[in-house]
Parts: C-alpha cells; sequence; structure tokens
C-alpha cells in the first residue's frame, strides 16, 4: 500500500475566504485570512494512502470486491479499466486547535482556520492527483477526477468499503458509526483510470488544447 507524505508550502488564501463563507464579503481583512493560513501550515500533518485495483463490470477487484452503487458514480467510471483508492488527511493536531480557540471564545480565529484546514486537504488531495496523473499517462491511462461518497447519488453508506481499501487506517485515520471521516479534515475519493488506445493517443498529439505553442497562427 503505498503511502505519500509530501507537504504542503503554502495554503491558498482565495480558497480559504470561499470555505469560510466569505467570497462576497471583499471588505474583510486579507491579513486575519493569511495568518489563518500561516499558522495552519504549522499544524498540518499531511498523510496519504492508495491502491490501484482492476475494474470490470461496477466492481472494484479487490478483497473483497467492491461493486459499486449509484447511477452518477458508474457512468463516471463508464469505460475505466483501473481504479485508485485514496485517503488523504491533513492529522488531527490542527482539529485539536480549531476546537480550542472555539472554546475560548475565538469564534473567527476558529473559523478561520476550520477553513484553512479544509482548503488544506482538498490541496493535498489535488497534489496526490498530479502526481498520479504523470505516472498512469506514462503507462498510457487517462485519469478521471477524483469522487467520494456522498458526492451525486453515490451514498454515504459506501465510504466504510472504500475506507477498507484505499489504506486509510494505515495513516491514522478511522470511520464513525455515520460513515464520518476521523481525523475530521479527510478524504476518501475513487479515481478511474481509462486506457487510451493508439487511435486516441494520436487525436490528442494533435489537438491544439495539448499543444505548448500558445502564438501558433494555426492555433483555434
Amino acid at each position: 500500500m503505498p503511502i505519500y507524505n509530501a507537504q504542503i508550502l503554502e495554503i491558498d488564501a482565495a480558497e480559504t475566504r470561499r470555505y469560510a463563507g466569505l467570497r462576497k464579503a471583499q471588505d474583510f481583512g486579507e491579513k486575519n485570512i493569511r495568518e489563518a493560513c500561516e499558522e495552519a501550515l504549522l499544524l498540518i500533518e499531511v498523510r496519504g494512502a492508495w491502491e490501484v485495483y482492476d475494474y470490470c463490470n461496477q466492481t472494484v477487484a479487490s478483497e473483497p470486491p467492491f461493486t459499486i452503487v449509484g447511477n452518477s458514480i458508474i457512468k463516471h467510471l463508464d469505460g475505466c479499466e483501473k481504479v485508485i483508492c485514496m485517503a488523504v488527511t491533513v492529522g488531527a493536531e490542527i482539529e485539536r486547535e480549531i476546537n480550542k480557540k472555539f472554546e475560548r471564545g475565538e469564534y473567527l480565529s476558529s473559523v478561520l482556520l476550520d477553513a484553512a484546514a479544509t482548503c488544506a486537504v482538498e490541496q493535498a488531495a489535488d497534489l496526490m492527483e498530479k502526481n498520479f496523473a504523470a505516472k498512469f499517462s506514462k503507462d498510457g491511462y487517462k485519469m478521471r477526477w477524483r469522487f467520494s461518497p456522498g458526492y451525486g447519488d453515490w451514498k454515504l453508506t459506501e465510504q466504510d468499503k472504500l475506507f477498507k481499501i484505499s489504506g486509510a487506517e494505515k495513516i491514522g485515520m478511522s470511520l464513525t458509526s455515520a460513515m464520518m471521516l476521523e481525523p475530521r479534515k479527510s478524504v476518501t475519493a475513487i479515481i478511474g483510470l481509462e486506457k487510451i488506445s493508439a487511435q486516441k493517443k494520436s487525436s490528442q498529439k494533435k489537438s491544439c488544447a495539448t499543444c505548448n505553442k500558445l502564438d501558433c497562427a494555426m492555433r483555434k
């Protein structure tokens, strides 16, 4: 079970603002948001785990096999031969600090740190995706974006199956009876891998969207 431990060097302040519900509050001080992001960097501990499984007839060939249920997730994985089952967390320390701030009545600071922690775990998941894309494209696979239980009509009750085969326990994560992840700032997801045929590869090479020559006169 591969383990991912890369660190985040900067937390996105604009996304932190959005997670805090302050996107329209343009007059809100940026200093508070920056300080929350900087504090979060000192508290998070990024850890990820993942495993690749064959996928056929809506079934993940894990042990035991995991049958996918839900129209949206089945459609999303249509045509995929393999799937990546992943888990990532930024640890429990930042969650404890969020709770301490709230108990002390530091409500704004607590909300902003909570938003920064949410941003951090999403950034960590994004970084894992980028690594997967680079790794599996070499083997001729096109990657779908990550899909988590609770998205669309993929029920949250399916969380326990994904949790068990993603390696989440190996990085200190646990699951409550309500199917909620702990530490709270954690993510599990499935990513589809579709084999790119030689014809598709040729088509992709000829596409303007995949060409780096941005000043080309023939660019569409």
